[in-house]
């Protein structure tokens, strides 16, 4: 073997995942340009083949034959009928992530502030729902039972891709976590999308639910008692909610990934943040809304308890959607490239014992 070759080999066995990974996103960049205009339906096709066959050729190269090819191995997803594998999602959700971070800030706001809009529809809803069941059953589980309606919004914003935090919170950290990306890009692209969504979502309260007082769904007294649903809490609690929260939301994002087709998105979305509406978890986003549509027109929250809830829940759902998301399975990504690493080493090992001991002596 060369210098050459064993300086490659060496320099590739501390950088090779985010080699791989810097080098796919590359790849797919060149490819969307070279597609631009296609529809939903090339874009996911295009998705499926960034992790399907990858060829040496694809691979930076800093990366040895070695490492290509545990790459390789666990992020193939040559098999359509079966789900996809780890790295695959993995891979996927930093490529979508990193275009995420290419796009212009007009465009990242303009894309959370619809996400902002759309999520309220949810509220909306459920507050129709509230006023209608509480009239014949006790208010408690007329909340529950309308609070099944929460994943609406969610379905417009996830299938329609517009950005909303706590569904972006796990997958814009892996480029950070993978060395692509700075803190400060993150900060700053959290940022703006936060700064969208509770815009948007205090529009949709000023102008939709204002709407719906006039159009008698429902009543101030409505709006109230969904505002103290979320708000009646010591704030520890209020934390951890939202923490569990945050997590849902990145294991749905994860899930929304792996899905193959949009009806399996819709299902999974559907049961995950029902899940969250049906435990009445503080989501910061909803939460805005519900809160900060007391202050407009209800008579039980301040100023201060709102943007005091805002503050704990957007920290306990950011602490949700990267540590028990975007750090956990990203570190489960990397041992896996590191144990098939080791199975090749050992495997290759036996194949050089196999051999000598044929050779005649």
């Amino acid at each position: 073997m060369s210098k050459n070759h064993e300086s490659k080999n060496s320099e590739s066995k501390t950088s090779f995942e985010d080699s791989f990974l810097d080098n796919e996103i590359v790849k797919n960049k060149n490819s969307s340009e070279d597609g631009d205009g296609d529809g939903d339906g090339d874009e996911n096709n295009s998705d499926v083949h960034d992790t399907e066959n990858l060829e040496d050729h694809e691979f930076s190269e800093t990366i040895s034959d070695d490492d290509q090819a545990s790459i390789k191995e666990v992020a193939s997803d040559d098999n359509l009928s079966a789900p996809k594998s780890y790295a695959s999602i993995l891979v996927e959700q930093v490529i979508d992530a990193q275009e995420t971070f290419n796009r212009s800030l007009g465009s990242l706001f303009t894309s959370a502030f619809t996400a902002g809009l759309e999520i309220g529809i949810s509220l909306f809803v459920i507050l129709a729902a509230f006023a209608l069941l509480r009239e014949v059953i006790p208010s408690h589980y007329a909340m529950v039972l309308a609070s099944l309606l929460y994943p609406i919004g969610f379905i417009i914003v996830v299938i329609g891709q517009s950005l909303l935090f706590t569904e972006q919170t796990s997958l814009l950290s892996l480029p950070v976590l993978n060395k692509i990306e700075p803190l400060w890009k993150l900060l700053r692209l959290w940022g703006i999308v936060i700064a969208g969504n509770i815009v948007g979502g205090c529009l949709f309260a000023a102008l939709m639910i204002g709407l719906g007082i006039h159009m008698d769904l429902f009543s101030v007294a409505d709006i109230d008692a969904y505002a103290q649903h979320v708000l009646d809490f010591e704030w520890w609690v209020i934390f951890g909610s939202s923490v569990l929260a945050g997590w849902m939301m990145g294991v749905a994002a994860w899930l929304v990934t792996s899905a193959r087709d949009t009806l399996s998105r819709i299902v999974l979305v559907t049961l995950i943040t029902g899940s969250i509406g049906f435990l009445g978890l503080h989501h910061s986003i909803v939460g805005n809304i519900e809160v900060f549509s007391a202050l407009l027109y209800g008579n039980t929250v301040s100023l201060m308890s709102y943007l005091w809830f805002l503050v704990v829940v957007l920290v306990g759902n950011t602490v949700g959607g990267v540590v028990f998301v975007a750090v956990l399975k990203n570190r489960t990504f990397l041992f896996d490239i590191a144990k098939v690493k080791e199975q090749t080493a050992i495997d290759k090992a036996e194949a050089r014992v196999v051999l000598k001991a044929r050779r005649p002596r």
